[in-house]
Formats: C-alpha cells, sequence, structure tokens
C-alpha cells in the first residue's frame, strides 16, 4: 500500500506528448476512484481516490487548482492507513505548474514536500517526520511538469493518432529529480466508466525507470476515447503485488 497515490498519479502522468487543439480544463471537475488491492487472491477494495478542479485567484494571478487525495477506509485504517493529498497550482490555459505540494501520511511515514516553480527553476522544500526541513534548487527541463498537472494535460493530447505500439518518452519530476518514463499505445477496449457506464477507451502501458513499478504491460490505464479522455481504470503492478483504481463516479466534466 505505501506509495500507492505514486502509482496512481505516475501512471496518469505520461501523456504531454502532441498536443492536437487547445481545450481548457474546467474548475469544478470531481473524479473518483475506488482503490483496490490483491490480498491472498482476492481484488479487496481498501481506498478512494478523489481528484477535482477549482479556480484560486490571488493579488497578481488567478490559478486552476488540482488536487488529489487518497484515503484508506477507515476500517482498514488499522492495517495501513494512508492520509495524502497531493496539490498543483497551474496557469489556467497553458497547465504550466507554479506551485507543487505533496503531504503524506502512509502508515505512519510522513513527508511534506513544496516545490516553487519559476523559469525551469524548482526551488523545493521538504521534511520527514520529524527531521529537520531542508532547501534544494535545481533545473528541470521545459516540457517536465508534476505528477499532478501533467495528468491534466491529457485533455489537450490528441490520442486518436496513435498506432498501436506507439511508444514515447518524455519526464516527470518527483522527489526532487527527474524520472524517465515511456507510454506505450496498445489499441482500444470497452471497460467500465462507473455513473458514465461502458465506453470505448484507449488502452495504454506505462513503464518507468523507477523500482515502484513493477513488469512489462502489467501497469495499464484506460482513457475514454473521447474529447474528455476520462480515466475509467487503472491497473498497477509493484513489487509488493498488484491493485487497480476504478473509475465510481465522475461529475463537472
Amino acid at each position: 500500500m505505501k506509495k500507492f497515490l505514486f502509482i496512481f498519479c505516475i501512471l496518469f502522468s505520461f501523456f504531454s506528448i502532441t498536443i492536437a487543439k487547445s481545450q481548457t480544463i474546467k474548475a469544478g471537475e470531481k473524479l473518483v476512484f475506488a482503490g483496490s488491492y490483491n490480498m491472498s487472491g482476492l481484488m479487496t477494495q481498501l481506498a478512494q481516490v478523489t481528484m477535482s478542479t477549482e479556480n484560486v485567484t490571488t493579488a497578481k494571478n488567478t490559478y486552476l487548482h488540482l488536487s488529489c487525495e487518497l484515503s484508506t477506509y477507515t476500517k482498514w485504517d488499522s492495517f495501513f492507513k494512508i492520509r495524502d493529498i497531493y496539490e498543483s497550482y497551474v496557469n489556467p490555459t497553458t497547465l504550466k505548474p507554479s506551485l507543487y505540494k505533496r503531504s503524506i501520511d502512509e502508515g505512519g511515514y510522513t513527508k511534506k514536500e513544496k516545490y516553487v516553480i519559476k523559469n525551469n527553476v524548482v526551488n523545493s522544500t521538504s521534511k520527514k517526520r520529524k527531521k529537520p526541513e531542508t532547501q534544494k534548487t535545481f533545473s528541470i527541463g521545459n516540457s517536465t511538469q508534476d505528477v499532478i498537472s501533467l495528468f491534466y494535460k491529457v485533455r489537450t493530447m490528441d490520442l486518436s493518432k496513435f498506432k498501436e505500439g506507439q511508444t514515447v518518452s518524455l519526464m516527470i519530476v518527483f522527489d526532487e529529480k527527474q524520472i524517465p518514463v515511456t507510454l506505450k499505445y496498445m489499441g482500444k477496449e470497452t471497460v467500465n466508466a462507473g455513473n458514465l457506464g461502458k465506453k470505448e477507451c484507449y488502452k495504454l502501458s506505462i513503464g518507468a525507470k523507477t523500482d515502484a513499478l513493477k513488469g512489462k504491460d502489467k501497469n495499464l490505464i484506460w482513457l475514454t476515447a473521447d474529447a474528455k479522455k476520462v480515466p475509467a481504470l487503472l491497473k498497477f503492478s509493484i513489487p509488493v503485488g498488484t491493485g487497480q483504481l476504478a473509475l465510481t463516479s465522475a461529475s463537472g466534466i
């Protein structure tokens, strides 16, 4: 269960590829997923993931606030309690992030991060458990984004032009470093998309240079094959087991 939300985010974060047309992400969206983990051969629901968007206005700018929260269901807290929040504040038009925040509490392990991003330079602060806060400054590529803002980039991509087996390489930033990742298009399949009903979806396989993911074509995501590209289903394989995230409800899309 540890790094459960990281797996979720990284699998949603590999779509900054070819911008087909400008499509605005609206404030007021809400996506809810049921998170399940394979326990003794049975896929058991353990947690809920909620992603939402809202407008935030400061004295100088207006941002789109992207939020991703994961919480284990109360009855599972004694087994492994998770309360994670990932946030990104982005330009409403370009989705370029200016601020990224991460606060995790996973089985008693706590960590807080804050990235201030300007001109491809990141000024970060990080605090683990009761250790002193640390600071770091590092550069990222022009197309590198945090895991939350990059998830929403999928709404501006034209996946309909992908050919089966096509792969693309790109970068995300996580834990104060850039991580190379690979996306492979695997065709279309129809899956259940919660309150949206059964939907034809783009099926994609994700690979990354990280120990968090395991197996070839074992980490998969299904996105509705329409203009919304709503994530309907995600399956992941990690060193300690397998699991999935299934969309239960989508509103404001």
